[in-house]
């Protein structure tokens, strides 16, 4: 079976219940948030049961099984005004992001994002954004015709220091 349909098993309850929501930061204890535990939100909740039952039938069909082609086309067709994300957290370091994608640097502290996206060439400085849980976030959207990797660093705002490392994402 799949290592991801073996994770989402691993988070049931003793009684085999589906959470809705399962915490995937570190440790929040003043919110009651714990890195791989439910977060609080319904359970049982039937429709996070029917969910489960429909990716199981997606993974043996290898199609979306409940899959609306008119839906389909209004998102991702080649018109679509959606983006696809791929998401870089320090603990979850993709290594490659796809053309057209958004890539989204997430972290649970205030940060300017110091980033290229063409070797150096020029550089762009991007202060985060603070969202309502705690995270903060930079979004760095990806041209179709974006060849270079991205390569980007952290100036942490509240310690006034740069994190003297490089992280690089591939551009596929």
């Amino acid at each position: 079976m799949k290592p991801f349909i073996k994770a989402l098993e691993g988070f049931a309850s003793a009684s085999n219940m589906l959470p809705e929501q399962v915490w995937d930061e570190p440790d929040h204890p003043q919110l009651h948030m714990f890195l791989g535990y439910p977060t609080g939100a319904a359970m049982p909740l039937m429709w996070t049961h029917a969910e489960y039952i429909k990716l199981l039938r997606s993974l043996r069909d290898g199609r979306i099984f409940d899959q609306i082609p008119a839906v389909a086309e209004r998102y991702l067709g080649p018109d679509s005004a959606c983006r696809l994300m791929e998401i870089w957290k320090p603990n979850r370091q993709p290594r490659a992001v796809r053309r057209g994608y958004t890539l989204r640097i997430d972290y649970p502290a205030s940060f300017l994002l110091h980033w290229t996206g063409d070797e150096w060439n020029t550089a762009n400085d991007v202060k985060s954004i603070s969202t309502a849980v705690g995270m903060e976030y930079v979004d760095i959207i990806i041209p179709h015709d974006q060849k270079a990797p991205i390569r980007f660093t952290f100036f942490w705002t509240s310690e006034g220091r740069w994190e003297e490392k490089e992280y690089l994402v591939n551009v596929i």
